[in-house]
């Protein structure tokens, strides 16, 4: 197949995931404790006239649709940058402890600061994502042979309990951050207002636009840091920049619905199965294709205990817990 081919092939599959990626925003609209038709959808967001169904889809669920192409977008890409530049199959902010360094210091900024407002303890949650992540490489960088896949997993996971325990602690010893935080601490992307939206598109963009940059790079270093640095990838600068960029996507996403894994380690390695290797279109795909999973995941949650609702992220991991297992068993029994 020519490039031409290649490139066409992709673009068309890219714009054929466009359609669910539609759809799963269209029921995230519709569908909840109490159902929408359609055309009631369409009214509320094109010809509002304050009936009570319309102010359902433009109050509570239109916030949270929008929070759920942000998040998703950001998270999906997050592990698909972070799995490139480590080499670790396994990688996720969940994983790794992004997730519990960016909880542990919102906590620490609502609980302990008293700070309501996500413009302020935001930037702690882009401090923990940093924290965490530096720590995590540091643990597993120790020792002979660097850091493995398997070092790197296993410190995240270690570090990441550290940490949500002491978050636990802060928030039993302090109930104040206890009643603010119990129902982001789960994942939802529910009870937010659009004005959160607003307040972390910046960050987003901002990271997204630094994966774009750096984009070209992962692909290199993938391969080793050897082989990337004999095809003229700057490695370092590209981990830096990664870890930035990490650190915005995170960061804002933890801030704004709360600690929701996963979502970084499934949609990245079916785009790879999907579409190849090249990273660049990883990307391209994941921003797509993440969104889609957190968003159904977010309905499913509305659905299966009305009228109450159980958390996405509560969702997330139910279908992302087994997936990690298989992973991890499909990776041993290829080891031997």
């Amino acid at each position: 197949m020519s490039p031409a081919q290649s490139l066409a092939r992709r673009t068309g599959r890219l714009w054929v995931c466009v359609a669910p990626l539609v759809v799963a925003c269209v029921l995230s609209l519709a569908l909840g404790t109490r159902n929408i038709g359609p055309p009631t959808v369409r009214d509320a967001l094109f010809r509002f006239t304050d009936t009570d169904e319309q102010a359902i889809v433009r109050d509570p669920r239109v916030p949270r649709t929008v929070l759920g192409l942000l998040v998703g977008a950001a998270l999906g890409v997050c592990g698909a940058l972070i799995q490139a530049v480590t080499r670790n199959p396994l990688a996720d902010t969940q994983i790794l402890g992004a997730n519990a360094g960016a909880s542990l210091f919102a906590v620490v900024a609502v609980g302990l600061l008293g700070l309501t407002d996500i413009w302020a303890y935001v930037w702690f949650a882009f401090a923990g994502v940093a924290v965490a992540t530096v720590a995590v490489y540091a643990l597993g960088s120790m020792g002979r042979g660097g850091a493995t896949p398997v070092r790197l997993t296993l410190a995240g996971v270690a570090l990441g309990v550290v940490l949500d325990g002491v978050s636990g602690g802060i928030r039993l010893v302090r109930p104040r951050a206890f009643d603010y935080l119990r129902f982001w601490d789960a994942g939802t992307l529910g009870g937010r207002e659009l004005d959160v939206a607003f307040a972390i598109t910046p960050f987003i963009g901002a990271g997204l636009l630094l994966t774009l940059l750096v984009s070209r790079s992962p692909n290199a270093v993938a391969m080793g840091d050897d082989v990337a640095r004999s095809l003229g990838a700057k490695v370092v600068t590209t981990r830096l920049l990664a870890l930035v960029a990490v650190m915005l996507l995170a960061g804002a996403s933890t801030a704004a619905v709360g600690p929701i894994g996963f979502v970084g380690l499934m949609v990245p390695h079916a785009v790879r199965w999907l579409i190849g290797t090249d990273q660049r279109w990883i990307m391209a795909f994941t921003v797509v294709c993440a969104p889609i999973l957190l968003l159904v995941a977010d309905v499913v949650g509305r659905l299966v205990i009305r009228p109450a609702e159980l958390r996405a992220g509560i969702v997330t991991a139910f279908v992302g817990a087994p997936v990690l297992i298989w992973m991890v068993l499909r990776a041993r029994a290829g080891a031997l």
